[in-house]
């Protein structure tokens, strides 16, 4: 009962996350477009304080959306609509899903048992937990500092953006040294996460707070508080694509099991950034296809960097070689198979069953079953590929060998077959 009820809040806390994120991502998204689409107003307009505005259709209906940057000719009070809560229920539904999921299961999720560095692999799992709740925290407070010493008043946003792009190229780095590959995305992406959310926390909202206050007072805002709030927003729409990425990517082991997956992720980074600032452009009338074009060049060069080595062919054998390998092959496929199966039972069937005895599991991760010959057979790419990067098993929890790990890895129909 206690796993079924762990893996219902997986799922509802899952559930709320996803409907949160789309709802946050798609209004922030929104908000750029409008800001960026906004047409110069009349001389008369920008006499009364207009600053932009757009006519747009949709469902049927007509609107016309004004934006003022100082006191607009309507009052400020309790219809004033804030852009917040979708923010924080996105970070705070996925912080309690990377809890129930990766802090309480670290030693299982989290160490990596064959980490380079040598303190990384002897973690325990309550360490592993601790530094991947300090990756958030430092990876906020490293962004916040290089925003306050790089451009504090916004006129060097270009080489804060630069700074911003090494500061998550090291975090990707260290994370996938650190922790198993999965979970290195995951916090690479949390990092992000977090960083959005803190801005909307400590840097928008707060902003926007102090100039409504100045208004209704019969002040003028401090210019600071809305150039700010505008670049912790701007941040927070090139961050979107690749965050949305790095949630996905625990679906697709090629990534988070590549030796280079760290290279993978910035690769993928500055892809989803790129085709983002195309887009952000485009909305105010300037296409820039060289952008796009960029990043799906980053994209093939991540294919190239995951893809498999191609498989080695073997010299043609003489005739009777070849006729004597053809009556034995049935026998020696029979014993490799049997081989296999055994390894399978002993180091893999106690998650990938159709009744898994791991604690912590009431059903098989990723669909995959391992009970029977058939099922091993339909798999045995997806096996191979996570045995021989060594992502699974999880923790290396069922002790598998070094030469088990090989033969797994040269066992199998190629890819495809």
């Amino acid at each position: 009962m206690e796993n079924y009820l762990l893996e219902l809040g997986n799922l509802l806390l899952r559930w709320l996350h996803v409907i949160a994120a789309i709802a946050w991502i798609g209004e922030s998204i929104y908000f750029v477009m409008l800001d960026n689409s906004l047409s110069p107003p009349s001389a008369a307009d920008a006499r009364r304080g207009l600053h932009g505005e757009m006519f747009a259709v949709h469902g049927g209906g007509f609107y016309h959306n004004q934006k003022y940057l100082g006191q607009p000719p309507f009052p400020l009070d309790d219809k004033l609509h804030w852009s917040f809560w979708k923010s924080y229920a996105t970070w705070l539904s996925g912080f309690g899903l990377f809890s129930l999921l990766y802090l309480f299961n670290a030693s299982f999720y989290l160490v990596n048992s064959g980490s380079p560095w040598a303190w990384a692999a002897a973690l325990s799992g309550g360490q592993a937990a601790v530094i991947a709740t300090t990756f958030l925290l430092g990876g906020w407070l490293a962004y916040d500092q290089l925003c306050r010493r790089i451009s504090p008043d916004m006129n060097r946003d270009g080489a804060l953006s630069l700074a911003v792009a090494l500061l998550m190229t090291l975090v990707a780095y260290a994370s996938s040294q650190i922790f198993q590959g999965r979970a290195a995305f995951l916090i690479t992406g949390a990092v992000m996460a977090t960083c959005m959310s803190a801005n909307v926390l400590f840097w928008i909202i707060p902003g926007q707070r102090r100039m409504v206050r100045a208004i209704q007072a019969g002040d003028k805002p401090n210019p600071l508080d809305g150039l700010r709030g505008k670049q912790r927003s701007v941040h927070n729409t090139y961050f979107t694509l690749p965050v949305v990425f790095l949630m996905i990517s625990n679906h697709y082991s090629f990534t988070y099991g590549n030796r280079h997956a760290w290279l993978i992720m910035v690769l993928f980074i500055l892809s989803g950034a790129l085709i983002r600032q195309y887009f952000v452009l485009r909305h105010s009338g300037r296409k820039r296809p060289l952008l796009p074009a960029l990043g799906g060049l980053l994209l093939a060069g991540v294919g190239l960097l995951a893809a498999p080595p191609p498989p080695t062919i073997a010299p043609t054998a003489p005739q009777a070689a070849a006729d004597s390998l053809a009556a034995s092959t049935s026998q020696k496929t029979a014993d490799s198979l049997r081989q296999i199966h055994a390894i399978i039972q002993n180091r893999c069937l106690s998650c990938h069953s159709a009744t898994p005895s791991q604690a912590g599991f009431v059903a098989p991760p990723a669909g995959l079953k391992f009970d029977d010959a058939q099922e091993i057979l339909i798999n045995a790419h997806r096996i191979k590929q996570a045995v021989a990067s060594k992502y699974m098993p999880l923790a290396n929890l069922t002790q598998m060998t070094q030469e088990e790990r090989e033969i797994l890895s040269a066992w199998g129909p190629a890819p495809g077959r």
